[in-house]
């Protein structure tokens, strides 16, 4: 197999190409004047199993973009098959029509990466599991639990811990961190009573005198997380930290991060991490890559990767 690396996220795809110790394969992705996508492949890529690393945030056509581009390229040199890994997928959140006359632009994603040439697809806690279903293809879709499990083990886990669901959709996943902690678990109701009128938080579970840790999919304007995060501190929880897998952080996200309750919010390397999330003093980063390694290793090798998190 080989792995090639777009310009989303080359230190994950580093830390992957290491991981696996094979080197990245020679390419070239630039822009023309008018910022059109160009991709010429420099290696011989006939009957090879090529990996294709490319998070489609922001900005996310253009990255989306290079992730098409690139695999035509791949499929046009008569790669033998193609998979894109796709650690953070974009556009996951436009995944049903919201009202009338609107997209479900995640479908039209799903038809695009298919029609451009991957074979299967990797990526890692779709914001909807069902978008696993709009592609026509295998999807491997991974989980940050096992990294998340381990640091919440090693640094915070204790009898008086609780994990948190921010919103009712997000029960799922906190409980299966809850059950892997065997920790209790709460469920933050959060309901607007008409427009324009400030969101009421309802807690359901028991809070007080506990360090609550928030466990989400995406943070990214952070403005839900800080409010979930005031409400649990309101209601006598100890300390409040959040661990989330995919940090997209954009606007005033960094600040309102730094300003709020959190102790600490913790979010993976599935995203690029801008300057500003560097040098913020309560944002932590988990890597993925041996996680995604070894998914990448077990597909090339047609094991299983549901293992991985047995």
């Amino acid at each position: 197999m080989k792995i090639l690396s777009c310009n989303s996220n080359r230190p994950l795809a580093a830390a992957i190409s290491a991981y696996l110790s094979l080197p990245l394969t020679d390419a070239v992705i630039r822009r023309f004047s008018d910022m059109e996508v160009f991709v010429e492949i420099q290696e011989n890529v006939r009957g090879e199993d090529m990996f294709v690393i490319q998070p489609t945030s922001a900005p996310a056509n253009d990255n989306l973009m290079e992730l098409l581009v690139t695999m035509d390229a791949l499929r046009r040199g008569s790669a033998r098959r193609i998979t894109a890994v796709i650690p953070y997928f974009g556009y996951a959140r436009q995944d049903r029509k919201s009202g009338p006359r609107t997209p479900i632009s995640a479908k039209l994603v799903a038809n695009l990466i298919t029609t451009a040439g991957a074979d299967r697809v990797l990526t890692l806690d779709l914001h909807a599991g069902q978008i696993q279903g709009f592609f026509d293809i295998p999807v491997d879709n991974l989980f940050a639990a096992p990294p998340f499990t381990k640091d919440i083990e090693e640094t915070l886990n204790g009898d008086d811990l609780v994990i948190v669901s921010p919103d009712v959709g997000g029960v799922v996943r906190a409980r299966g961190h809850a059950k892997r902690l065997n920790a209790d678990l709460a469920i933050i109701d959060k309901r607007r009573e008409q427009a324009g009128v400030s969101e009421v938080m309802n807690i359901i579970g028991e809070v007080k005198g506990r360090r609550c840790v928030l466990v989400d999919d995406i943070v990214d304007s952070a403005g839900t997380l800080c409010n979930a995060a005031g409400a649990l501190i309101d209601a006598g929880a100890v300390s409040v930290a959040a661990y989330v897998t995919h940090g997209v952080l954009s606007g005033g996200a960094v600040a309102r991060v730094s300003s709020s309750p959190l102790k600490k919010l913790v979010t993976t390397d599935s995203i690029m991490a801008t300057d500003a999330v560097r040098l913020s003093p309560n944002i932590e980063h988990l890597t993925i890559a041996p996680l995604m390694a070894e998914a990448i290793s077990r597909i090339a090798e047609e094991s299983s990767v549901s293992s991985l998190f047995n």
